[in-house]
């Protein structure tokens, strides 16, 4: 379940950057800013949802988690097909968040 939390925080988060980088690199309409703003305001209230004890480790795990998404949005929002590399690294990302999410932590 946590990681729905992560995944859903990281498509709010790129498609409101995204929103921004519409709007002042592809010259789109300034009407692209509410949605984008809006997607972000969830994209931090999601992250705030996440089940972590410290907020720097829910940030961590999430970086993870991003790097993924971001491949994903690469591919799906802008037609460019990952290549191994980039799986590879996406894989090692993921890895690492699991570690730092999952890790057993003493009292």
């Amino acid at each position: 379940m946590a990681y729905l939390f992560y995944i859903a925080a990281a498509l709010a988060e790129i498609a409101g950057c995204f929103a921004f980088w519409a709007w002042w690199r592809l010259g789109k309409s300034a009407f692209w800013l509410l949605p984008g703003t809006l997607s972000l305001l969830t994209f931090a209230w999601l992250l705030a949802l996440t089940p972590a004890d410290a907020a720097g480790r829910s940030f961590a795990t999430y970086g993870g988690i991003y790097i993924a998404a971001s491949l994903a949005w690469l591919w799906l929002a802008e037609g460019v097909r990952p290549d191994r590399w980039d799986l590879a690294g996406a894989a090692v990302c993921l890895f690492g968040a699991s570690i730092i999410l999952f890790a057993p932590r003493g009292a």
